[in-house]
C-alpha cells in the first residue's frame, strides 16, 4: 500500500506530490497565453503595475493580475514582469545577429520576387534588416502567372539572379506546372524557385501566434481570404477589409518563431542564392 507521507510523517510538500508546478515566464509582448480559469486566450499587449493585458484573435482586450493562473502551450505558468534587456549582441527578427552601425548597402542587381504585397510585407518584417545589410531588394509580381513576363523584360544572368517565392507550391497544383515550365525555359539556369505548401501566405503565420488552435477550413468555391475573415468575425465586404485583416495578422508577427518552418527555410534559401558571389 502506497504511503503518501513517505517515511517522514512530518515531511513538507506531501500535498503537492504528483502535481505540475507552474514555472515563471516573463510576460513579453506578443506572447500568447491562456487563462486557466475561463479559457480566454490572447497575446500580451501591455504589462504594467502588476497587470498584464491580453488581446484575443477578435481584437478584444482584457486585463489580469500578473502571477499564476495562466497556461503556455498547455502547461501552467506564472507570468512575471519582464526583465530589462541585457546589453550585448542584439538579434534581428530573423534570429541573426544585428550588425552594429547598420547601413543599407547599394542594392544588388539580383532580386527576390514574391507573389503579392502581403508576401513582401511579411518578408520585410522578419528579414528586412538582413536584406538591407546584404543589399537585396524584394519585389512582388501580383501573381506567379506574370513571372515569365518579368523575366522577358529583365532577363536574369550570372550576375543578376532571381530567387522566387511561390504560394501553394505542391505537386499537381497550377503553381507547380507554371514553375516547371519556367524552369525548363531559357532563364532557368539563373533562377531559384521555391515555395510553401499553404494556400496563402496568411497561413505561414503560426496558429500559436494568432492565438488559435488552427486556421479555419474554408469550403471550396469560397474566396479563401474572405472565408477566413468571416470565420474570425471580421468584415470582408471589400478589398479594404481584406487589407485591414492582413494588418491584424501581420501585427502578430514579431520574430521568425511566429512563422511556419515551411516558409522560414525557403526564404533563407533564396537569400543565400541571390547573395552568393557570381562564379
Amino acid at each position: 500500500m502506497d504511503d503518501r507521507y513517505g517515511s517522514d510523517v512530518l515531511a513538507e510538500g506531501w500535498r503537492d506530490r504528483g502535481t505540475v508546478r507552474a514555472s515563471d515566464v516573463q510576460a513579453q509582448k506578443d506572447l500568447v497565453v491562456e487563462v486557466a480559469g475561463d479559457g480566454y486566450c490572447g497575446a500580451i499587449t501591455r504589462v504594467g503595475a502588476g497587470v498584464v493585458e491580453l488581446e484575443d484573435w477578435k481584437g478584444r482586450r482584457r486585463s489580469f493580475p500578473l502571477g499564476g493562473g495562466f497556461l503556455l502551450e498547455g502547461r501552467p505558468v506564472r507570468l512575471v514582469a519582464p526583465k530589462a534587456a541585457p546589453q550585448g549582441a542584439r538579434r534581428t527578427a530573423s534570429g541573426s545577429f544585428a550588425v552594429a552601425d547598420e547601413r543599407a548597402r547599394v542594392a544588388l542587381p539580383s532580386r527576390i520576387l514574391v507573389e503579392g504585397r502581403h508576401d513582401a510585407e511579411l518578408v520585410e518584417k522578419v528579414w528586412g534588416a538582413d536584406l538591407r545589410v546584404e543589399g537585396v531588394v524584394v519585389e512582388y509580381l501580383q501573381g506567379v502567372d506574370l513571372l515569365d513576363e518579368v523575366l522577358a523584360e529583365a532577363p536574369p544572368s550570372p550576375t543578376r539572379r532571381y530567387g522566387v517565392l511561390v504560394d501553394h507550391l505542391v505537386p499537381g497544383s497550377k503553381e507547380s506546372r507554371l514553375v516547371e515550365q519556367t524552369m525548363r525555359g531559357p532563364h532557368g539556369k539563373h533562377l531559384k524557385i521555391v515555395g510553401h505548401p499553404f494556400i496563402d501566405v496568411w497561413q505561414c503565420v503560426t496558429p500559436a501566434a494568432m492565438g488559435i488552435r488552427a486556421w479555419p477550413r474554408i469550403p471550396r468555391g469560397t474566396d479563401w481570404k474572405t472565408g477566413v475573415c468571416r470565420a474570425f468575425g471580421w468584415p470582408a465586404e471589400d478589398q479594404a477589409d481584406i487589407a485591414r485583416a492582413w494588418q491584424r495578422i501581420l501585427a502578430r508577427v514579431t520574430t521568425f518563431r511566429d512563422l511556419e518552418p515551411a516558409l522560414l527555410g525557403r526564404v533563407e534559401e533564396l537569400i543565400d542564392f541571390v547573395t552568393e558571389p557570381a562564379s
